[in-house]
Formats: C-alpha cells, sequence, structure tokens
C-alpha cells in the first residue's frame, strides 16, 4: 500500500446522512496502485450485505455524485465504496491526472476484491455503479468480472468512442483521426523535452457566456458551482493533456453483448449523450441469450447533468430495486 494523504474531515459536496456510518478506506489495484475509497454502511446493520462500488464521473472525485450515489444507497440498506479511480483525486499514482481503459478497468476490479474480502460483505452479492465515462468503465468490467452480479451505468459515456470519434462521431474517419494523432504525438515529444505534462479540460468559470452549447454551461454550473471540489480534474485544469491517447484505439464495449449479469442504464432523454447509452444498450441485447436481465430506463426531460445530484430526477426507488432483485436474491 501507497502512503496516502486521506483528509479526515467530511469534504463531500452532500450533507452527511444521519443514516449511516462513515470512514475513509484504502485498497491497491494489480499495478501497485492504492486507491482511496469511502466506505459508507448502514447504521445498525447487521452479518453479511449486499455491496456496491460507485465511481465517477471522468475527471470529478468521490467528494461529488458518486458519493452521493454511495451514501444514497447506504441509506437503503447496502454496504458501498465510492472510490478514486487511479492518477486521481486521494488515490496513488504518478504522474497524475492519468487515465487509462485498461488501468481504469481494473480500479473497478481492484474494488470488488476489496469488497470481497470484507468480513460485512456476501462476496455473492456485489454490484457497481459507474456515472458518465465510468458507465462505461464499469460496462467493460461488467464484461470481464464474472463476480459482479449487477451493474447500472448512469448518464454513460463511452470515452474511447468519444476520443475516437468526437462528439456525435462527427470526426469518424481515418483522417480525422490521424490528425489528432500527430498534434498529441507532437505535444508527447514536446513535453518529454521539457520534462513536464500540461493540462487541457476542466470546465468554463463561471458565469459561462449564452453562445456555448447548453451542456457545456451544465459541466461549469455543476464543476465550478454548486459541486466544485479541490481535488476534482473538472472542476479545475483538467486532465494531462496526452493522458487519453490509447482511448483513441481500445473500444471498451466490444464485449459487452457477452454480460450475462444484470445491466441497467440509466438516461436523461435531453441528455446529448443520450446516445451512447442507446447505442449501447442496443448492442449488449441484440442477439443475446441473456437480454432478460438488460434495462434502459430514459428519464422524461432530464439532461446529462441531472443524473449527478439532481434528487429529483435521479431515480434511486428504481435502482434500488434493481440491486434488491439482482444482490439479494
Amino acid at each position: 500500500m501507497e502512503k496516502l494523504h486521506l483528509v479526515s474531515d467530511w469534504d463531500k459536496t452532500f450533507a452527511k446522512s444521519e443514516k449511516i456510518e462513515h470512514k475513509k478506506v484504502r485498497f491497491h489495484n494489480r499495478y501497485g496502485i492504492t486507491l482511496a475509497a469511502d466506505m459508507y454502511t448502514p447504521k445498525s446493520a447487521e452479518g453479511e450485505l449486499a455491496a456496491i462500488a460507485v465511481s465517477g464521473p471522468f475527471g470529478a472525485v468521490k467528494e461529488q455524485c458518486s458519493g452521493l450515489y454511495a451514501q444514497t444507497m447506504a441509506e437503503r440498506g447496502f454496504l458501498t465504496i465510492a472510490f478514486d479511480p487511479s492518477f486521481t483525486g486521494e488515490s496513488g499514482g504518478q504522474p497524475r491526472y492519468m487515465a487509462s481503459p485498461d488501468i481504469n478497468t481494473e480500479d473497478f476490479q481492484a474494488a470488488v476484491d476489496f469488497l470481497s474480502t470484507q468480513d460485512n460483505v456476501d462476496p455473492e452479492r456485489i454490484g457497481i455503479i459507474g456515472i458518465c465515462g465510468w458507465g462505461g468503465m464499469a460496462l467493460n468490467t461488467a464484461a470481464l468480472d464474472t463476480r459482479i452480479k449487477a451493474t447500472v451505468a448512469s448518464t454513460m459515456y463511452d470515452m474511447t468512442r468519444v476520443y475516437a470519434n468526437g462528439y456525435f462521431d462527427t470526426e469518424n474517419s481515418a483522417d480525422a483521426r490521424y490528425e489528432k494523432k500527430k498534434v498529441l504525438n507532437a505535444t508527447r515529444t514536446k513535453e518529454y523535452k521539457e520534462g513536464n505534462y500540461t493540462h487541457v479540460g476542466g470546465c468554463l468559470s463561471l458565469p459561462v457566456l449564452e453562445d456555448v452549447p447548453g451542456f457545456v454551461k451544465d459541466y461549469s454550473e455543476y464543476y465550478k458551482g454548486r459541486a466544485y471540489h479541490e481535488r476534482s480534474l473538472n472542476s479545475n485544469e483538467g486532465w494531462n493533456i496526452v493522458s487519453c491517447i490509447s482511448f483513441m484505439n481500445q473500444p471498451i464495449l466490444q464485449y459487452s453483448n457477452e454480460i450475462r449479469s444484470a445491466c441497467l442504464l440509466i438516461h436523461g432523454e435531453k441528455a446529448h449523450s443520450c446516445y451512447f447509452s442507446k447505442d449501447a444498450f442496443e448492442n449488449m441485447a441484440k442477439d443475446s441469450a441473456y437480454a432478460d436481465n438488460k434495462e434502459l430506463m430514459i428519464i422524461p426531460e432530464a439532461v446529462h447533468t441531472d443524473l449527478y445530484d439532481n434528487l429529483d430526477v435521479i431515480p434511486f426507488d428504481k435502482i434500488q430495486s434493481f440491486f434488491d432483485q439482482y444482490l439479494n436474491k
């Protein structure tokens, strides 16, 4: 285990529930990176519980909406952890602000390792929740890890698709990808010479100009406004600029059609990203002998970030009933 600096004070972007016990925990992945997580346990819980690991969105930290999901599901009787992915937040890994389709999938598997070995967890009743870019990682993990009995992907992004093809697949050509690769690889050379990494991304400062796309404004109002957190990449300077180059030729949902365990995909009707969940669900269920436990839930009028923290929109009753069905049999 790496030595991590874990903040002991409550520094979440949501209020602490009186219905749960909270503590910081650590676990490691198979690359030797130590991950930091918040564990939420229902008060007065007894025996072995069903457990859920939560992460996301891409560039967020566990003090934001993954923690909100984890705490809410703990209020409903599950032992949960919300973890920071490798290279981000309070988790270990150098250099900082990197991402990897393989390592980030491994992070979810490492969370399952950890939960499977807890005395108060039933290892046969483990599920995962991935939010935004981590929705795609969650489905990729479900295709790989047979210990996972149920998966929820909320307001999902397929990060490999958006990096390779651009938004709405508008850059889906060999020439467009080649030009992006040229820029990224030239940046690699420059930054290797200089011995540092620059950052790109993050969200626009508030107030956001009116002529930007609506979803860009929504992101900024969440990350720079009501859910600002000092450790969040999206709240600050963003990712290492060359961190996601490998996403361009590694489609993470290649084997989603082979997932046998239960999956629930949730998306807002008005979300710019809704096509990711619709396509993922279609590919997952098509000609599958295991389509009966796959479900796509579209929330009327909701936008992408409504499923981050809008308690009037996030269908926690549905999420609970889904996990009750597949984890509490």
